[in-house]
C-alpha cells in the first residue's frame, strides 16, 4: 500500500537528523599573572567559520553551573560563548560569606579586576572559531558589575549586558573610553542597588555620551535571572521567571543588533 505523501513527509521531517549540530564544551586553561584559571568555551559544532564571540561572567559564587548553563544557551544562539573563572583554584561555594570574601578580593584593586576579565577576552578572541572583531560581554550580579568595568576600561567590544548588577560608575575621565554599547537589566525592587546608584549610573553614561539602555523590570529583586537564587537563602534575592525570560529576550535582541554593525 501506498503511504500518501504529505503524511509521510511530515514523518520523515519529524525524525532526528543524523548531522544535526550540538552545542560542544571545551575547558581552557589559562593564567592572570601567576594564577591559574579555567574557563569553558561552548560552540555549535554544526556551524562552520567564525561567529560572534561573547563573554559571560559569573555571579559572585564562581564559576558554577548556572554561568556555563547560560554560555550553553549562548552557544546554541550561534555564538560561541567563553564562561570565564574570575576567582581560580576551583573556587566555586554556597555560602554568601565566602563568595563576599572572594569577590571583594577582586573588587578592591580596578585595575587587577579589569585586567583579570581581559585576560577571559583574551582567550575567547583568540579562538579560532572567533571572529575577534564582534565580540560582546554579558555577566550576572558580580559580573554584571565586571563587563561594565570592561566597557569603562575601554575594551574593544560591541556590547555588555549586565544583568542585575551593581551597577557601578566610570571613574572621572573613563567615560570617554567606552566602546561597547550597554544594556543594564535590573530589578526595581532591588534593595542592594538603592535608587541614588541607579540615578549616578544613568548620569554617568548620559554624560559620557555612551550608547546605553536601562531596563527596570517591577517588582523583581538581585539574581532575578537564576532558577536557584532562593535556595542561597538570601533576603532580597529571589528568582522571577516574567523579567527572566524579558530581559533574555532584550539581549538577544541586542546582541543581534550591535552584532549586526
Amino acid at each position: 500500500m501506498r503511504l500518501p505523501i504529505r503524511p509521510l513527509i511530515a514523518a520523515l521531517l519529524a525524525l532526528p537528523l543524523a548531522a544535526q549540530g550540538a552545542v560542544r564544551s571545551e575547558a581552557v586553561e589559562y593564567q592572570d599573572g601567576d594564577t591559574k584559571l579555567k574557563g569553558y568555551l561552548y560552540y555549535d559544532d554544526a556551524i562552520s567559520g567564525k561567529r560572534p564571540g561573547v563573554i559571560v561572567v559569573h555571579e559572585w559564587w564562581g564559576l558554577n553551573d548556572y554561568a556555563k548553563r547560560r554560555a550553553e544557551m549562548l552557544a546554541g544562539l550561534g555564538y560561541a560563548a567563553f564562561a570565564l573563572d574570575m576567582y581560580g583554584d576551583n573556587k566555586v561555594t554556597t555560602h554568601a560569606k565566602d563568595a563576599q570574601g572572594w569577590s571583594a578580593q577582586i573588587t578592591q584593586n580596578k585595575d587587577a579586576w579589569r585586567r583579570r576579565a581581559l585576560a577571559g577576552l583574551g582567550v575567547l578572541k583568540a579562538d579560532q572559531r572567533v571572529d575577534p572583531e564582534r565580540l560582546a560581554a554579558v555577566g550576572y550580579c558580580f559580573g554584571g558589575s565586571t563587563v561594565m568595568q570592561m566597557a569603562y576600561s575601554g575594551a574593544d567590544l560591541d556590547g555588555v549586558v549586565s544583568f542585575h548588577g551593581s551597577l557601578p560608575t566610570p571613574a572621572e575621565g573613563e567615560g570617554k573610553q567606552i566602546k561597547a554599547s550597554i544594556l543594564a537589566a535590573h530589578g526595581e525592587a532591588d534593595s542592594f542597588v538603592p535608587p541614588e546608584k541607579v540615578a549616578a549610573f544613568k548620569s554617568a553614561l548620559e554624560a559620557a555620551k555612551a550608547d546605553w539602555e536601562f531596563t527596570s523590570y517591577g517588582g523583581a529583586v538581585h539574581a532575578f535571572s537564576n532558577p536557584d537564587a532562593a535556595s542561597y537563602g538570601i533576603d532580597n534575592v529571589r528568582y522571577d521567571e516574567r523579567a527572566d525570560k524579558r530581559s533574555w529576550a532584550a539581549m538577544k535582541d541586542f546582541l543581534q543588533e550591535v552584532f549586526a554593525r
